[in-house]
């Protein structure tokens, strides 16, 4: 069976012109055009740095600094390129309730209980697997509509997260202890980075990249979200294949609680949901690195990359307005970010058939 969705790419001739071959790159070589906009506003902002416009350095001190908050927003948009992918509208709203459920039990674990830390990161990451198992039952087995499916469970994880230690955080001093793992470390020629980039985000970005990209998994993954009834047909694991991109989302979120947890310090009920809580922005950094919503379409590379450039621009628009006015421009900075990415991806597929 043929997919209407995705029109095959028309050839490309010798006949293009460079105005023709730099548009078709820049929309269908999501990292490259990730690339140039991430090289624009670092320039962008050292300009106005250097010019007195901002309230304090924005140098690769700075710059490094501001991954510590990439970490946790880079998992959980790995998450979403999971069950986006799986495609039938798949998208993952519980991911902010799931950081924060998981973590208050890893508080629990460690802070209350008196467990053993290898133990208690074992409990989280298996909380948050089950977690998305639920989300993957419903969506996959029980074919609700994926949006609904999440919503649903994202307000009862962050009601289960309230009451698990009646809406407290648990700081006690094996809790606190774990602040020194997300501590910056010293590199040669280097910013101070923050421990977890290497230690956490990397191997998890490793580990993701081999499952998609060099497993079977990762082609069934693919293939289903590009058409689940012609998968169907090629005897794939439809049901099966999408529930575990739930489980896997669920796994990562797992991840980003110990994360967190080590981040604050402390266990926060609300850690994933403060706010407007940490499932947007993750929704839109995996589809400004190049994740179609339609699914089937998505690489490591371009959410990686995506993450850093939101982390930045984020950053320094902290630094261009005093007081608590630059978080909300902030605000509105995704949404702009958000419509152009899907405006991107909706233009590349309609106009060259391809997306990478």
């Amino acid at each position: 069976m043929t997919d209407t969705r995705t029109p095959p790419a028309p050839a490309v001739g010798h006949g293009e012109s460079i105005a023709q071959r730099v548009l078709r790159v820049a929309l269908t070589e999501r990292v490259v055009l990730l690339a140039v906009l991430l090289v624009v506003v670092v320039v962008w902002f050292r300009l106005l740095g250097s010019g007195g416009y901002l309230v304090a350095p924005y140098d690769l001190r700075y710059l490094g600094n501001a991954l510590e908050s990439m970490v946790p927003f880079a998992l959980l948009a790995l998450a979403e390129l999971f069950v986006i992918v799986s495609g039938r509208g798949g998208i993952d709203l519980s991911v902010g309730a799931i950081v924060s459920l998981a973590g208050m039990v890893f508080g629990l674990m460690v802070g209350e209980w008196g467990w053993p830390l290898l133990p208690s990161i074992v409990g989280c990451l298996v909380v948050g697997a089950l977690l998305g198992a639920v989300n993957g039952t419903l969506v996959a087995y029980l074919r609700f509509p994926a949006l609904i499916a999440t919503l649903a469970t994202y307000y009862a994880y962050s009601s289960l997260a309230l009451v698990a230690n009646a809406n407290a955080p648990i700081s006690t001093p094996p809790i606190v202890a774990l602040h020194d793992l997300t501590r910056n470390v010293e590199l040669p020629l280097l910013p101070p980075v923050p421990l977890h980039v290497f230690t956490i985000l990397l191997p998890c970005a490793v580990l993701a990249w081999v499952a998609l990209a060099r497993s079977t998994y990762g082609r069934s993954l693919y293939a289903v979200g590009t058409n689940d009834v012609a998968a169907g047909y090629a005897a794939q694991p439809v049901t099966r294949t999408r529930f575990t991109a739930y489980v896997i989302s669920g796994l990562l979120s797992g991840v980003v609680a110990l994360v967190t947890v080590a981040q604050f310090a402390s266990a926060r009920p609300d850690a994933g949901t403060v706010g407007n809580g940490m499932a947007l922005p993750a929704i839109t950094i995996a589809v400004l690195g190049g994740v179609a919503i339609q699914g089937g379409i998505g690489r490591i590379g371009g959410v990686l990359v995506a993450a850093l450039l939101v982390t930045w621009l984020n950053a320094g628009m902290l630094l261009a307005f005093e007081g608590s006015d630059g978080s909300r421009y902030q605000l509105l900075a995704l949404g702009l970010v958000l419509v152009l990415s899907a405006l991107l991806n909706t233009l590349a597929l309609r106009r060259y058939g391809r997306l990478s």
